[in-house]
This record gives C-alpha cells, sequence and structure tokens, in this order.
C-alpha cells in the first residue's frame, strides 16, 4: 500500500461515460494553476486506435494534454486494450492479466515525477479488472483519498449516494465530489445538486456546467469551476 500525499487523488464516477477524464484534466489544470506539477494516470483504459505507430486511447490522451509532466504513455497507461468494452472481458479476449502491483508501481513513479498524481479509474467504482479484482480494490491498494463524479442526470442521486457508501466501505477518504453536468436539460439540475450535497458528507468541489469550445478551452473554464481549497479539509470527512 502506497504512503498518503497531501495531493494525490484517485478519481471515480458513478458511471462511465460521465466525464471523469474531463474532470480529472480539470483537476491537474487547476493544480498546475496553483504552481505544482502534476500528472495524470488512467493506469487501464479499453478502446484504442492505431495512429501515429502507436495505440491512442481519447482518455489517455487527455490527460497527457492536460499533465505539466510529460511521462511516456506505457507509464500513463500501463494496461491500455484495443476493444471499446469491460475490462475484464477485454482483457480475457487480449490475453491481458491485469495485476495491481503493476499499477501501483506505476503510481510510485509517477509519485517521484510530479507534485500532484491524479489516477483515474476506469466506469464506475466496482468494475471488474479480473475475476478476483475490480477498481475498488484498486483505489484500496493505492491508498489514494477518492474524488468523486456525479453526472448530472436523471438517476444521479441514487448513483451518488451508493457510490458514496461503496467508497466508505472500502475504508477509503471521500475526499470530495464534482457535479458535472451530462444531460444540459435535466429538470431541476441545482435541487439534484442540493440533495446530493446534503445527503454525502465530503465537500462539493464545484458544478461544471456543459461547455463550448476547444478542448484547451474547456479544460480551462473546467479549472474556473473548482475550487481545491475545499481539499484542505478532506480529513474531516475521513471517517464519517
Amino acid at each position: 500500500m502506497m504512503t498518503l500525499r497531501e495531493r494525490d487523488f484517485f478519481i471515480t464516477g458513478t458511471d462511465t461515460e460521465i466525464g471523469k477524464t474531463f474532470c480529472s484534466s480539470a483537476l491537474l489544470q487547476a493544480f498546475s494553476q496553483q504552481g505544482a506539477s502534476t500528472l495524470g494516470l488512467k493506469p487501464i483504459a479499453s478502446g484504442a486506435e492505431w495512429r501515429d505507430e502507436q495505440w491512442h486511447n481519447e482518455d489517455v490522451d487527455a490527460l497527457m494534454a492536460a499533465s505539466s509532466v510529460q511521462a511516456p504513455q506505457t507509464l500513463v497507461c500501463p494496461y491500455l486494450m484495443q476493444t471499446p468494452a469491460a475490462p475484464h472481458i477485454v482483457a480475457k479476449l487480449e490475453h491481458v492479466s491485469i495485476e495491481l502491483p503493476r499499477i501501483q508501481a506505476a503510481c510510485e513513479q509517477a509519485r517521484s515525477l510530479a507534485d500532484v498524481v491524479i489516477v483515474e479509474g476506469v466506469g464506475g467504482f466496482c468494475v471488474p479488472l479480473n475475476e478476483h479484482t475490480d477498481t475498488a480494490q484498486l483505489a484500496q491498494v493505492l491508498n489514494l483519498p477518492v474524488i468523486l463524479v456525479v453526472g448530472l442526470r436523471l438517476g444521479c442521486i441514487n448513483h451518488a449516494l451508493l457510490t458514496a457508501q461503496a467508497i466508505r466501505a472500502q475504508g477509503l477518504t471521500l475526499a470530495g465530489w464534482i457535479a458535472n453536468t451530462v444531460d444540459p436539460d435535466m429538470l431541476y439540475l441545482q435541487d439534484n445538486i442540493a440533495a446530493i450535497a446534503q445527503r454525502i458528507a465530503a465537500p462539493l468541489l464545484g458544478h461544471i456546467p456543459r461547455l463550448r469550445g476547444t478542448a484547451t478551452e474547456q479544460r480551462s473554464a473546467a479549472a474556473a469551476c473548482l475550487d481545491l481549497n475545499t481539499l484542505q479539509s478532506r480529513k474531516t470527512y475521513a471517517s464519517q
């Protein structure tokens, strides 16, 4: 188990396709703006295309672009698989054995390179990685406080509360959560945010609306929505 540092976090979400990478990139930029060197990892990614003489994954590329420290793709993503499907299924199809010690070693190396390391999970919080391991156990082995990305769409309250319970059931600290707008036409959006805030004993780091512009412009705008100062009090929530 890795030692705890003040500004390293594991990013999970209430589901897949709810903006974990986008929020991770925004966090990296926000920390960079505070003068910290940053490095984002996505240890497991499924879904890649061959380009420029190597395999590329959209999420991995986005984290590398958002990081101030440039690291090899093999460090950022030790397990990059080609088929866009659940990781334990793809790993079996592509004869890949996902091993937590290899991911832990990559994270330790990343921590030697940057002040802040943001580790993004895959899918939701309890996604299987093989027959015996899931992403919840990965977060536990990495010993990182968790930031939960809540995708704002119908059903998000239940998803957020269940995920928060699962995080604490693993003995992990829920350091904060980000409200990310997935459905801009969602009814009573602010009421949903308020309902979650009343029921999760962790700070809301910010609400990111649906943004326009280039990837760089969107990342900057999203970073401006986040209040990193609320993370300073995250120890308050460790035992709740």
